[in-house]
């Protein structure tokens, strides 16, 4: 005889899970007890929120579903902020929470919320387990629903009864290998001969073209094709190679230097877009042909809604038009002269002897290895590491332009440091966002990981601040004072500094990732050069732009 619990575990174990992350309660101690007997380890959060991030970072990076577990209530609510994160985002994951017994109940409504009904918006699937014979099933399905395109968080809830109810051993389902269809000949054959009779053709590389199983194929179509690409703000680094045809990334919607090349091309050949994504461009009545390769198909949107798609399995899709198209493209680098000024504009003023954005990333990017990942959190400046970071690899600048929920930074950065020990990783949040899951330095400190925490320090709400000054608001309600974060970071266990002047911050850098631990570095900014350069100087560019929203 067995337990539902045991099932549970051993059927997460069936999947390859090795890590769990979050805060058990009561309801879900028969788990726990099982997670305690098994080869699985529990890592313990210090708030339900930041577990739900991890596990999705987990899944963002390996593809493989990360899990978390909550208790009932108010434990599980606390996921809902990591669910829509992995929804939007499209990374794998599994939440597990428990609930009072559905059989009897001795504690009538306490704590009791429909878990299921709320995280159903939140989620791919959301489902009470009813019986311990179920449960091999369910955790099979659920890890299938999770990773299937387009990939999302599953959530399971496990009655403590159900958790703890007596049964008889079960075979569990073994996992196996599921091959995505391919796009069908028709379809890359016209999308071959659209490209071929393109004078000016772009790429551009979006989210979904980060999934880590797509990214060997992507470079090689790129090399073989010879056109110039540009990205969105998740689609950074997914081509490694070929860089001398990398164009910039549209960090805005518009007006932007990258966007000289957008507006003058004549076809754009979309590949992995994603239209959960702050758009890249802004299709319209004129403009671009536009051809959307993807797993799925586009979703058709006022501002993207694409001529010609070519949908299946990513990294075969572009092996396939590649072979048609390789060696036949007499204009495939006619933007390609646009690029050094895009380049240089974007680079512009970023070794000045102040703490401009353009100078912070600059300076990180010159201590980060090729293979270095910096995890973002949500403000102002991840508009500037978007356009400014020059990424080599894919998956190396963690950043969210789908939900763009603050908070997610700490705890991405974590999950990325356990997954790869042997690589720097650094957290960039800002000041508002860092505190509203600080308290995961003590995890990180406990889990004695080498972390480094950027800290831009402006003591406010910098964004939404800055976008009240474009929209002509008076600056009210928007600024906050800071504990100070060298004695902050001590009181966890972690190493705390401040960077006082600019020229100190790559040795403060190099120092803490050279000693190891967890380190946090406070970093002033000078956040002028936002009015500057993404208002004033962007508008003069395009005068008869919209303005960027």
């Amino acid at each position: 005889m067995t337990k539902g619990s045991d099932l549970l575990v051993a059927a997460l174990e069936n999947e390859g899970v090795e890590r769990i992350f979050g805060i058990p309660g009561e309801e879900n101690l028969d788990v726990v007890e099982s997670i305690r007997k098994s080869s699985i380890e529990l890592v313990l959060t210090r708030h339900e929120q930041a577990a739900a991030f991890m596990a999705a970072t987990h899944g963002r990076l390996t593809g493989k579903p990360g899990v978390c577990i909550a208790t009932l209530g108010p434990g599980a609510l606390n996921l809902s902020t990591g669910a829509a994160y992995a929804l939007l985002g499209a990374m794998p994951m599994i939440m597990i929470t428990g609930q009072k017994g559905i059989l009897s109940s001795r504690q009538a409504r306490f704590q009791i919320v429909d878990i299921v009904a709320a995280m159903k918006p939140l989620t791919k699937l959301s489902q009470q387990v009813v019986s311990a014979t179920m449960i091999p099933t369910l955790v099979r399905e659920a890890f299938r629903v999770a990773t299937e395109e387009r990939p999302g968080p599953v959530h399971l809830e496990l009655p403590e009864d159900i958790a703890a109810e007596k049964c008889d051993e079960l075979p569990l389902i073994p996992p196996h290998p599921v091959e995505l269809p391919l796009a069908s000949p028709a379809a890359l054959d016209r999308a071959a001969e659209i490209i071929m009779k393109a004078q000016r053709p772009l790429l551009m590389f979006g989210a979904a073209a980060s999934r880590p199983r797509s990214t060997p194929d992507l470079a090689q179509f790129v090399l073989r094709t010879r056109i110039p690409y540009f990205t969105t703000q998740m689609g950074k680094g997914t081509v490694p190679g070929g860089t001398e045809l990398y164009m910039g990334t549209a960090a805005l919607s518009e007006r932007d230097y990258v966007h000289e090349a957008i507006e003058r091309a004549d076809l754009i050949v979309t590949i992995g877009h994603d239209t959960v994504e702050k758009p890249p461009f802004i299709m319209g009545a004129t403009g671009p042909q536009v051809i959307h390769v993807g797993y799925q198909a586009a979703n058709v949107e006022q501002v993207y809604f694409p001529q010609s798609e070519v949908i299946g399995d990513l990294g075969m899709s572009l092996r396939l038009l590649a072979d048609r198209l390789e060696g036949k493209l007499t204009c495939a680098q006619a933007l390609l002269p646009l690029r050094e000024s895009i380049l240089r504009s974007i680079a512009d003023r970023d070794q000045e002897e102040r703490f401009t954005p353009q100078r912070l990333v600059h300076d990180i990017r010159e201590v980060m290895p090729a293979d270095g990942i910096v995890a973002l959190d949500n403000g102002m400046y991840k508009i500037w590491f978007a356009r400014n970071y020059r990424t080599r690899m894919a998956n190396t600048l963690l950043l969210d332009n789908a939900l763009a929920t603050m908070g997610a930074g700490l705890p991405s950065a974590i999950m990325a440091a356990l997954l790869n020990p042997r690589r720097r990783v650094m957290a960039v949040c800002g000041d508002g966002g860092f505190m509203m899951n600080s308290q995961e330095l003590e995890t990180a400190v406990r889990l004695r990981i080498d972390l480094v925490v950027a800290i831009i320090e402006d003591c406010a709400y910098g964004m939404i601040r800055w976008k009240q000054a474009v929209d002509g608001f008076p600056d009210f309600g928007m600024i906050f004072e800071n504990p100070d974060f060298v004695r902050y970071a001590e009181a966890y266990g972690a190493h705390g500094s401040r960077v006082e002047r600019v020229g100190d911050l790559i040795p403060a850098l190099e120092r803490a990732f050279a000693a190891g631990g967890v380190h946090l570095v406070t970093v002033p900014i000078d956040y002028s050069e936002n009015e500057r350069v993404l208002v004033t100087e962007l508008r003069e560019r395009l005068p008869t732009s919209p303005k960027e929203r």
